[in-house]
């Protein structure tokens, strides 16, 4: 009863503390009751109470995957049990390395399984870095500073060594823990302590969840952001089906989202053309995919669209391109719109930048390079919706931006260490073996 309790336990928190509306604080205690578990536990029971935690949590997403994405039942379903098994892989490794006198390695390597994993997929998935435990801290801005030194697997990895960390109950493992959210905080505190900078141009996202007369009410909407001094302004992604747009404004940039051959985002009057790189499978099939980056404002801007978000090593070349803000087009899919947003918002963090994101049936959101939003509304089923703030003139260097994802191989490192560490330990059980045969009496 009491295993079945630890791990319904993690199961209900991991449930609250990820998906789309993820409450942040639960995401930490989430992997501890079925880690207290598998320290006594045998290696099926282990492994099998932490594939359970997985997909009992995440059946939340079934909906999502087979409805909104539009995603076949088959796919689906191994977006849901392919982790569940990694995550049961880890609490099995776990498990293994604390009976076998390696507590510290045991919390190690738990984070060092998931890094992995959500490494993998972000280089071999169609979906990039969606999957990630980090954006469950988008709005603990303290912990999210880490993304700017380690992208988003340093979060992840501190998300889940801690709560292993304590699990071994060992004092050189809390230790190491306690070094590193000190670190983590310190670091998050030191970074936030700088202001904003508003020295830029002015900036205005507007959006609509309405589809009629569009081309005249966002012209109007244009000619009123204008007037308030916006010198950009951003809409939507895939508003309209033609480039002959009426946009262009003496002095000001607008930004539209439109849908040909290709999903663009273009600028006027500069036109800078932007075509999104990575297309929502099944939904998008039909766009040809773009390979280049935009820019306007003499390089300090770039354009960017919605999905194109997801990938951190597609943001990290804007990066280091220099640009001090992403001006993006987006459409989201209304439940997903809060995550959605803030995945934006930790790859300005990752890379020193503001992020100006327009979203239809979402959230239209101006970040800055440390994540704390300037201005934020939710666009309107029926009229228009505008926020309006100040970019800056410059980015902030980060080391992401220099190193990039030195720590996701790191965790993969450590990994291999782990796994080592089970081999030589199995190698050395055989030795002893074969040499107490050999010293046994012989009947």
């Amino acid at each position: 009863m009491e295993r079945i309790l630890l791990t319904l336990a993690s199961a209900v928190l991991m449930h609250f503390g990820t998906g789309l509306h993820p409450v942040w604080w639960l995401t930490w205690l989430a992997p501890l009751p079925v880690l207290l578990l598998a320290r006594g536990a045998g290696r099926f029971t282990a492994f099998a109470a932490g594939t359970l935690v997985w997909l009992a949590s995440q059946a939340q997403m079934w909906p999502y995957f087979t409805r909104t994405l539009e995603m076949p039942p088959a796919l689906a379903a191994a977006f849901i049990v392919g982790p569940a098994l990694c995550y049961g892989l880890g609490v099995l490794l776990f498990r293994t390395l604390y009976v076998r006198g390696r507590p510290l390695l045991a919390a190690l390597a738990v984070p060092a399984v998931w890094v992995t994993a959500e490494y993998v997929m972000n280089l071999a998935g169609p979906h990039g870095a969606w999957w990630s435990l980090a954006y469950t801290q988008a709005d603990l801005l303290p912990v999210l500073q880490t993304a700017s030194v380690t992208g988003i697997w340093g979060i992840t990895f501190l998300l889940l060594f801690v709560p292993a960390s304590i699990a071994v109950l060992r004092l050189r493992a809390a230790l190491v823990s306690g070094v590193l959210v000190a670190l983590t905080l310190g670091h998050g505190f030191v970074r936030l302590a700088s202001p904003p900078d508003v020295s830029g141009r002015k900036v205005a996202l507007i959006a609509t969840d309405n589809s009629e007369d569009l081309v005249r009410r966002y012209g109007e909407a244009i000619d009123a952001a204008v007037a308030r001094g916006a010198e950009i302004v951003v809409l939507p992604e895939k508003v309209f089906k033609t480039t002959d747009l009426p946009f262009t404004r003496p002095g000001a940039e607008v930004i539209a989202g439109i849908a040909t051959e290709t999903n663009s985002a273009v600028s006027y009057p500069s036109g800078a053309h932007y075509d999104k790189h990575h297309m929502i499978p099944g939904v998008e099939r039909k766009f040809r995919p773009g390979t280049s980056l935009a820019f306007v404002d003499d390089n300090r801007l770039g354009l960017i669209i919605c999905k194109d978000l997801d990938f951190p090593g597609l943001v990290r070349e804007y990066g280091n391109a220099g640009v001090a803000a992403l001006l993006a087009p987006a459409w989201d899919f209304g439940e997903d719109a809060w995550l959605h947003s803030r995945m934006a918002v930790v790859r300005g963090v990752e890379n020193g930048l503001s992020v100006a994101r327009a979203a239809r049936e979402g959230w239209l959101t101006v970040s800055d390079s440390r994540g704390r939003i300037a201005a934020e509304r939710h666009s309107d089923g029926t009229g228009m919706t505008t926020v309006m703030a100040t970019l800056p003139r410059e980015g902030s260097a980060t080391v992401y931006t220099a190193l990039g994802d030195w720590a996701a191989w790191a965790s993969v490192g450590l990994l291999l260490v782990a796994l080592g560490a089970l081999a030589r330990k199995k190698s050395e059980q055989a030795v002893v073996v074969s040499v107490d045969r050999r010293l046994s009496p012989v009947a």
